[in-house]
């Protein structure tokens, strides 16, 4: 017999009907099929039971037919049918044919099936979290000490089915960096043959600047953190293979689909002295002086839905000041935990507004626990009953199996992978409030960015001014918010060939055909590598030392005799950087071995109507746009109408890294963008050039030269990092006891901080990869702790210290900033770690905070 029912599925947000189709079942499961679908305006999701085989040919052919006729319906509509496809019931088969009649009739749009394979991964890459200076400010005093929240590598690979693939990689680091990108490129060709190659994989920074440094191979890159730091190397290089080999495993039919949209609040141009020397013409063209639009792709698998998304929006990774010294993933690595938090907790179903709470930060706790104790004296003295233990024993494993994203708890569906790249950055500042000068409250210098002729006290403002923390928190709420509206509007799907094309060049002498005032042409050179005085006055993000000042474009005597001391540019290298005073002639210092990189890597990576262009530095806004705008014009013009509605962003800092690119107008100025751009005037030019050969051969199909390669330096690499000799706490205090307990029968409000201290051991012993430092926990039930929150949680940080410098002693302090959204209940916090004995062994430890009530 048939029957046609609702049925009403409870949820924590309320009641969701479902329309639902059932025919009854036959007496044996072997001749039934099984389908579930979702009809949504972004497509459908459809699945089917893996128990039961789809190998039949009708309940392929059906099951083809189905998924079809969904993708093209509006509206948002729940199925379920179960049916007999190898017995006759006329009944049932009437029905069902009479539903999709009804499907056809209506349907709108058209019709779509998957056209590609797509995979993606995500792993944890987060670095030594003491003793490493962290890259980006190139402040020597800014060394870690603890965890803001954790760096992932997060991965997309899109395949033709029987043809081309490309793989992006998002790392949550400052930048990409030759010798990682070298290192990644021999392990996949080890494993997979010429499947992975430089030419098809993209590896890309979001240029947090609260990340361990250490792990580039130019001289220049690792000064302050006293040379190479292998174990920054290795987890960055471990993390993006195993991302890769996640995202080819879970290669599956899908779709993808982009969107594009203005967001207005998340970054300032930080040097618009310099942008105001571009053409006012070309100016004119744009309403702002940096770009508003984010791009986003939206991952739809066939059978199991939205499994991710990747977006691209510039904003510096500097809400996070240059005196910070935890590990963070600044705004763009919060933006991306939001994000992946939110569609976990409601599956994307849901706008924002519905799965935020006060502090902007996506529910999750509540999800796990529902309604524990309403009864605070029950809290209060369960809370009693439980206090703190001391330090003892533990596995490495328990760190991993007790993190609250546990990949083991949802090994039954893919988890979603959110990432937020980066673009033409260079000029873009996330501190939207302005810049500063610290002593008087007043706007700082316009076309040098000083107060009273000083840079250093010149500081950009974020949003959450004073709290960096708070800002960081803001920006990257701003880019979740505008990524979630795109990603739940996206319509538009990417369709077409899958290419790529990628060649190195030698950035210190190529020729350039530039076209002159009044016809004909003219060919300059690009120069060798050198840094400008102004580059050592940092920014208005992070302020450099001395008397240097921006919009320097003379120098001093003084300085000058300090470079002579390292290298002496002649008279052609100054002339070729003109009008850039050269502070240091890095392209020219090859001791102890290169000092900047001269050989680098430019690609294209395409993807249907969509065109990635790999390039490894920091463009600004107006230098950007011109290369997307010729791009853009190269690919048209090429005669292929499947370029028509090409849409083409940059991501920034990918493959390696060679500091900036500025306007030839902007380089002028020699702001500290113009100090840093390396290859002389004529930079931009150069990339434009060679990226349209590059769109060229893609639109003819033709091949390209590889080029030179890049030298390897692993075997040179030089570092000073002591190593950590041993850990040790006082007589009679084991590792993981409480050094301070929460006060005894404590309760805390929501919004309020908790903080215990352990004694604890240096972070380097063990990077806890995939796992965590520290841990909240929630009872559930009598006498069930269940984590609640993570050293990858924004309100949970981790801080390491030491008592003295040399001191084999040390602690950690846990902070937990109870979120608004925190369900009430008992609580208790937790700390892992790993001790080195004098010979070298590595024991890891646990310890437990006594109970404390959040009500």
């Amino acid at each position: 017999m048939v029957s046609c029912h609702k049925i009403l599925e409870e949820e924590e947000s309320g009641k969701v009907e479902e329309n639902v189709f059932s025919a009854e079942p036959s007496k044996t499961k072997e001749d039934d099929e099984l389908f579930f679908f979702t009809l949504t305006p972004n497509g459908p999701k459809v699945w089917h039971t893996p128990r039961l085989s789809l190998f039949k040919l009708r309940s392929d052919y059906l099951f083809f037919c189905l998924k079809s006729l969904m993708r093209s319906f509006g509206g948002a509509m729940m199925g379920f049918f179960h049916f007999n496809l190898n017995k006759r019931r006329p009944c049932a088969n009437i029905c069902f044919w009479i539903f999709l009649v009804l499907l056809l009739q209506n349907s709108r749009g058209t019709l779509s099936v998957s056209n590609y394979l797509v995979g993606l991964g995500s792993y944890d890459i987060t670095g030594p979290a003491a003793d490493v200076n962290m890259m980006g400010y190139a402040n020597t005093e800014q060394i870690a000490s603890g965890v803001h929240f954790r760096l992932r590598a997060r991965t997309f690979i899109v395949a033709e089915p029987q043809g081309n693939r490309v793989a992006f990689v998002n790392l949550d680091a400052c930048m990409a960096s030759q010798l990682v990108t070298i290192k990644v490129l021999e392990r996949l060709k080890a494993r997979y043959g010429n499947l992975y190659t430089e030419n098809n994989v993209a590896i890309s920074g979001i240029h947090t600047h609260a990340g361990p440094g250490g792990y580039l191979q130019y001289v220049v890159y690792i000064v302050t953190s006293l040379g190479f730091v292998r174990q920054s190397f290795d987890v960055i290089v471990d993390g993006i293979e195993k991302s890769i080999i996640q995202a080819h495993e879970s290669l599956r039919p899908g779709s993808i689909f982009v969107n594009k949209g203005e967001l207005l609040d998340a970054g300032i141009n930080r040097s618009p002295s310099a942008y105001l020397n571009n053409p006012a013409a070309e100016r004119g063209k744009y309403k702002f002086d940096v770009d508003k639009e984010m791009t986003l792709l939206k991952f739809v698998d066939d059978e199991w839905g939205p499994v991710g998304s990747f977006n691209w929006f510039a904003t510096h990774g500097t809400s996070m000041s240059r005196t910070n010294s935890l590990i963070s993933g600044d705004n763009k690595g919060a933006a991306a935990r939001f994000m992946e938090d939110w569609f976990e907790e409601n599956g994307g179903g849901q706008a924002y507004s519905d799965s935020l709470q006060v502090d902007g930060v996506p529910r999750r706790v509540s999800n796990i626990i529902h309604n524990l104790h309403e009864n605070y004296d029950e809290l209060r003295e369960l809370a009693a009953s439980f206090q703190s233990t001391p330090g003892r024993p533990a596995t490495r494993f328990l760190s991993v199996a007790r993190r609250v994203r546990n990949p083991l708890r949802q090994a039954d569906k893919p988890g979603f992978v959110s990432a937020f790249c980066q673009t033409n950055c260079g000029d873009v500042s996330p501190n939207v409030l302005g810049a500063f000068c610290t002593d008087t409250g007043q706007p700082c210098d316009f076309n040098h960015s000083t107060c009273g002729g000083k840079n250093e006290l010149c500081y950009g403002r974020g949003p959450g001014h004073p709290d960096e923390f708070e800002s960081t928190r803001i920006i990257g709420d701003r880019q979740f918010r505008k990524a979630v509206d795109l990603f739940n509007k996206a319509t538009e799907q990417l369709k077409g060939k899958i290419d790529y094309r990628h060649t190195y060049l030698d950035f210190s002498k190529l020729s350039v055909t530039l076209p002159k005032q009044g016809g004909g042409s003219e060919v300059v050179k690009t120069c060798p590598a050198a840094m400008g005085f102004a580059f050592a006055a940092g920014t208005t993000d992070g302020p450099g030392a001395f008397d240097f000042k921006q919009g320097d474009d003379q120098g001093n005597p003084f300085w000058r005799l300090v470079r002579n001391v390292l290298k002496t540019p002649d008279k052609v290298q100054m002339d070729c950087h003109h009008p850039k005073p050269i502070l240091l002639d890095t392209g020219e210092m090859t001791k102890p071995y290169d000092w900047a990189p001269s050989i680098l890597p430019i690609q294209i990576l395409r993807i249907g109507q969509l065109v990635i262009l790999s390039v490894p530095g920091e463009f600004t806004t107006m230098a950007g746009r011109r290369l997307r705008d010729a791009l853009k014009t190269a690919l048209i013009s090429g005669g292929s109408k499947e370029f028509k509605n090409v849409h083409v962003v940059i991501a920034g800092l990918t493959n390696t890294y060679s500091q900036y690119v500025t306007t030839f107008e902007e380089y002028q100025v020699q702001r500290y963008e113009g100090a840093s751009t390396l290859y002389g005037p004529h930079t931009l030019s150069a990339y434009i050039q060679e990226f349209k050969k590059l769109a060229t051969a893609l639109v003819t199909s033709s091949t390209i030269e590889p080029g030179l390669q890049p030298p390897d330096l692993l075997d040179q690499q030089i570092s000073l990092l002591p190593p950590v000799v041993l850990d040790g706490t006082p007589p009679g205090v084991k590792f993981g006891d409480l050094q301070f307990d929460v006060p005894m029968n404590s309760t805390f409000k929501r919004g309020g901080m908790v903080n215990v201290t352990f004694w604890s051991a240096c972070p380097r012993n063990d990077l806890m990869t995939e796992g965590t430092f520290a841990l909240v926990e929630i009872l559930h039930g009598k006498d069930s702790w269940v984590p609640a929150y993570d050293d990858d949680d924004f309100c949970l940080r981790f801080k390491w210290s030491r008592p003295a410098k040399l001191s084999p002693r040390s602690y950690a302090t846990i902070e937990w900033r109870i979120p608004e959204s925190a369900a009430a209940g008992v609580y208790r916090i937790r700390h892992f770690g790993a001790s080195k004995s004098l010979f070298g062994s590595i024991s890891h430890f646990t310890g437990t905070s006594s109970a404390f009530v959040v009500a």
